[in-house]
């Protein structure tokens, strides 16, 4: 059984995480075919974003234990691939040209909860139970917690995340602003499928154009940011789909 499993519905790229019987938790194989899937749907040009999602009801519950201890047994070395394998899938979101949206219910701990911090967009069930507990059991984050957390929450929210080991439901991780939307249980499927049908039917070259703006703005200055913005917002506009654009919203202004 494929460990990653990927559809395409219109403009939506689908991954399921497919390891239901270990509440898809991480295995060399599953980083290396989350890997691929990022990669491979992010650079089509008919989609407009990707969703993953865990199997059966849970999102993913971090390293697969069992693994770890078969490679912890055969060496450094081979623990290392484990972890290099699941940092490549995550750095495969800011690869792609499309956001990557996690939707999230049920269990994300540990690996689970690093893989929401890399994607662009998360969208939780209220009943949803997050933790990166790893320190409830002497370890610590291999996955991104300790870069990546203190980026999105601050230093002193990440510190205690990680530091407490406390399990977070959907509407905490809205509050820390892990999350954008936070939905009922009962209503999970069907809004994180109208929110995935809004972004898919938005034109892919101003989706694309954002995402790059957005992370390239993050690795530099502001005024560079903002430079780099002008200079984007000036081409579009001159251009072609600019002219779209703009007719386009005149027409608004006219029927509003």
């Amino acid at each position: 059984m494929s460990p990653v499993l990927t559809e395409i519905t219109g403009a939506i790229g689908r991954i399921t995480l497919n390891r239901p019987d270990k509440m898809n938790a991480i295995s060399v194989d599953l980083a290396e075919a989350l890997g691929a899937a990022i990669d491979e749907l992010g650079h089509r040009d008919d989609l407009n974003v990707i969703v993953i999602r865990g199997a059966a009801g849970n999102f993913c519950a971090g390293g697969d234990f069992d693994e770890v201890q078969r490679l912890r047994a055969a060496g450094p070395d081979q623990l290392r691939i484990l972890f290099t394998a699941f940092k490549a899938a995550c750095a495969a979101v800011s690869r792609t040209d499309i956001p990557v949206v996690a939707a999230v219910q049920g269990v994300a701990a540990a690996g689970g909860f690093e893989l929401m911090q890399a994607v662009d967009i998360v969208l939780v069930s209220e009943s949803a139970r997050i933790a990166d507990n790893h320190i409830n059991f002497g370890m610590i984050p291999g996955g991104g917690s300790t870069a990546r957390l203190p980026r999105i929450v601050g230093r002193q929210q990440a510190l205690t995340v990680l530091l407490s080991g406390d399990k977070l439901r959907g509407p905490d991780a809205l509050r820390l602003g892990l999350a954008q939307q936070c939905y009922p249980g009962e209503e999970f499927d069907e809004s994180v499928e109208a929110f995935l049908q809004r972004l898919a039917s938005r034109d892919r070259s101003a989706v694309t154009a954002i995402k790059r703006l957005v992370n390239t703005g993050l690795d530099n200055d502001l005024q560079t940011a903002i430079d780099d913005e002008t200079d984007a917002v000036v081409a579009r506009i001159c251009g072609d789909a600019g002219q779209a654009g703009v007719s386009a919203f005149k027409n608004r202004e006219a029927t509003a």
